[in-house]
């Protein structure tokens, strides 16, 4: 056991894919969601994985703080560390959540920024599992 704390989400390695797949099982409180982000990026260096899929589709509450926090600290600084493989991540989306993007200014401003071409990640959202997987290999 290393001490880290527990995940709200199960993280799986595919080493046929070279992969990681992560999955919520539902909302957690912000420090959950970081630790758990946290946690992500270890296996992805264990690993020397730069392909995600982030399955958030149980997860229906957004919150800006976290929006905030993995678009401008935490995606920028996974990219640095898993240099020089390209950080590719899908996120596999619920109906619920594409609305309230569509519907909340700051939301669609964090996913805006996320989703230039100018990031040192690629992040896109799907609502499809096959999309997701299809675009990660292009």
């Amino acid at each position: 056991m290393s001490g880290s704390p527990p995940t709200a989400c199960s993280i799986l390695y595919r080493p046929d894919l070279h992969l990681l797949i992560v999955r919520w099982p539902g909302d957690a409180p912000v420090p959950q969601l970081q630790a758990d982000f946290e946690a992500v990026l270890q296996e992805a260096e264990q690993h020397g994985v730069a392909r995600w899929l982030l399955d958030v589709r149980r997860r229906d509450q957004l919150n800006p703080e976290l929006g905030q926090w993995t678009n401008y600290t935490f995606y920028p600084l996974a990219s640095t560390r898993l240099a020089p493989l390209p950080l590719r991540i899908a996120v596999l989306c619920s109906p619920t959540r594409l609305t309230i993007y569509d519907s909340d200014a700051q939301q669609r401003e964090y996913l805006t920024y996320g989703l230039s071409a100018e990031r040192p990640y690629q992040l896109r959202l799907f609502g499809d599992e096959g999309a997701a997987m299809q675009w990660l290999f292009t």
